[in-house]
């Protein structure tokens, strides 16, 4: 068995088609209509054919659960966070958060309000600290990473 990929449903496709490239870069590798793949793996489909395939009713599918996320990172974390504040509309679950190991992260609503995660590449993270002057050793402490992880991403 292989994972394949996240598929969520969107109510609105072309709305969520152009949330997914203006705001993460994502492309469309396929589009059947109710159906459609962008890069980096995650699938949409349309609410009416989910419930369909579900087997459900419009009141049981319920959007904003906040069970769940489509996690991404990104090497410009910085640059990143200057786009997403240029970006029209979107609600934010959180502001920009370091995290206890030094990773920093956001998180927001896609127009169905699934949240998104953009993390800062643990690679960015290593060198960030790295540049500040910590060794590898103080890295891996700082992170409560192994020295072999800092090291092979140095």
């Amino acid at each position: 068995m292989k994972f394949q990929c996240p598929l969520i449903a969107v109510s609105d496709m072309e709305r969520s088609k152009q949330f997914y490239f203006d705001v993460l870069g994502l492309s469309v590798v396929a589009d059947f209509g109710a159906n459609v793949t962008l890069t980096g793996g995650v699938a949409l489909q349309t609410r009416e054919t989910w419930l369909r395939f579900i087997g459900k009713r419009e009141e049981e599918l319920v959007f904003g659960g906040n069970a769940g996320e489509l996690y991404f990172e990104e090497d410009d974390f910085d640059g990143f966070l200057q786009k997403l504040a240029a970006a029209e509309g979107v609600a934010l679950v959180h502001p920009a958060v370091e995290h206890a190991w030094g990773q920093r992260a956001v998180r927001f609503y896609d127009p169905d309000r699934h949240i998104v995660e953009v993390g800062e590449n643990m690679a960015a993270v290593v060198r960030r600290f790295a540049e500040s002057g910590l060794s590898a050793e103080e890295t891996a402490k700082r992170m409560d990473v192994p020295v072999e992880y800092v090291k092979s991403l140095l």
